[in-house]
């Protein structure tokens, strides 16, 4: 039709809105369309992120997930999946290193591409290096980056929080997403942070839920195949692999008195519905080699079966890591650390009143478990001191029977002689 030029001019009278213009021939508009498209392409920052997309997203992570966590994976993936059909409001994607979030993310910008929308992906460093680089380009100036970032159709921010907070750093990001949040431009973020480590005025935009959809993933690093790894940082359960439920002795072949054997058989019972359904508070106390030990450990082995990451710690241990942060040359921030302990998930406490009694170890100790208790956040105690011997604000935490409850094991330290002998099995995870 052309005669291979590529365009037409089609016979319109005069006084067509049309009338004189060229048009692209039919010849070259896929030519056209796919170079559209390849523009759109190399403007999106995707170039090494082309080969994620939702359809070599893993929902069940590596092999060894948990229930909660593979449930986790299915709905980001879900979710992810709508947002990008829509681009309707805001995408917040939270969860550790490795667990999928950049991978669903740069799957709703590839999509969006194909589908003809501008996008910009950045990680949040990169963002602000633009940033920077653009006082010094000749060819385009800060004012024309900045428009461009905060006005792009779908803005794709990876890693918030990973950026070096400077004072013009927080606030040229606060610029763009307080832009797009007046706006209700689509957005999506993820971050390995909690909400409370975001700065303020942005975590108050985040919190919209009229905006805002957030996703929590439970998922450990993907990339390795270490099931240590899905241990917290802190924890040293890795150290208990081996005290399990199975593995513990009620002892009904020694001459206990009544009363020793109902505490241990109690407490043994307390720790299995425990870590069948975490809730509130248990607290097991008794001397020495009684058996406290094993039994939080066997809690928090039965939940890292079934895909949980309890963080199993020795309270001088905790205090010593915390002091440790102090350090000049200390790569974790004692905020970081703090929090991480005090949010956990599950928090299983071992040795506690072993520790140096210091007033900074006291008020970190109360701070934790006071925040856990406001929280009624799953919490497991061990302690070898009396009641009268802890802390009376911790204390009176630990009496509210409404969340604690508290078992003590009235035995003599166990002195193992020949194999083990027991009575209760261990219950199976469900995913077994």
């Amino acid at each position: 039709m052309c005669g291979g030029v590529g365009y037409i001019r089609q016979d319109l009278p005069i006084g067509h809105p049309d009338f004189g213009k060229l048009q692209i021939c039919t010849c070259r508009q896929k030519t056209v369309a796919q170079m559209a498209h390849d523009r759109l392409y190399r403007l999106s920052n995707l170039e090494a992120f082309k080969h994620l997309d939702f359809d070599s997203f893993s929902t069940q992570g590596r092999t060894g997930l948990g229930e909660e966590q593979i449930s986790s994976l299915l709905m980001a993936h879900h979710t992810a999946r709508q947002f990008a059909q829509t681009l309707n409001g805001w995408l917040l994607l939270m969860g550790t290193y490795g667990c999928g979030k950049t991978h669903l993310a740069a799957a709703i910008a590839n999509f969006a591409v194909q589908m003809g929308v501008p996008t910009l992906f950045l990680t949040v460093p990169d963002l602000l290096d633009w940033l920077r680089f653009s006082y010094g380009n000749t060819e385009t100036s800060f004012e024309t980056r900045f428009d461009e970032i905060r006005n792009i159709r779908l803005l794709v921010l990876d890693d918030l929080g990973t950026q070096n907070a400077t004072a013009w750093a927080q606030e040229k990001l606060f610029q763009i997403i307080n832009h797009r949040y007046v706006n209700r431009l689509p957005l999506v973020l993820t971050t390995n942070q909690s909400l409370e480590e975001v700065e303020g005025r942005i975590r108050s935009r985040l919190r919209d839920p009229g905006l805002v959809t957030r996703i929590d993933i439970t998922a450990p690093d993907y990339r390795s195949k270490d099931p240590n790894t899905s241990y917290p940082p802190l924890s040293s359960l890795h150290l208990h692999t081996k005290q399990s439920f199975g593995e513990f002795s009620t002892r009904e072949n020694e001459k206990l008195s009544p009363e020793q054997q109902g505490s241990l058989l109690k407490a043994f019972e307390a720790a299995q519905q425990f870590a069948e359904t975490p809730r509130n508070w248990l607290v097991l106390m008794g001397g020495y080699a009684t058996g406290k030990t094993h039994l939080a450990a066997a809690i928090g082995n039965y939940r890292h079966a079934l895909g949980s990451s309890p963080m199993f710690v020795v309270t001088p241990d905790l205090l010593d890591h915390l002091r440790a942060t102090f350090n000049p040359n200390s790569t974790v921030s004692y905020d970081r650390l703090f929090n991480d302990v005090r949010t956990a998930s599950l928090l299983i406490l071992d040795d506690l009143g072993t520790q140096s009694a210091t007033p900074w170890a006291k008020e970190k100790l109360y701070q934790i478990l006071n925040y856990r208790y406001n929280a009624e956040l799953p919490t497991v105690i061990t302690t070898s001191s009396s009641l009268e011997e802890l802390d009376p604000r911790i204390l009176s935490r630990m009496l509210d029977k409404r969340i604690c409850d508290i078992h003590g094991l009235k035995v003599p330290p166990y002195r193992p002689q020949g194999p083990v002998k027991r009575s209760i099995k261990r219950r199976r995870p469900a995913s077994s």
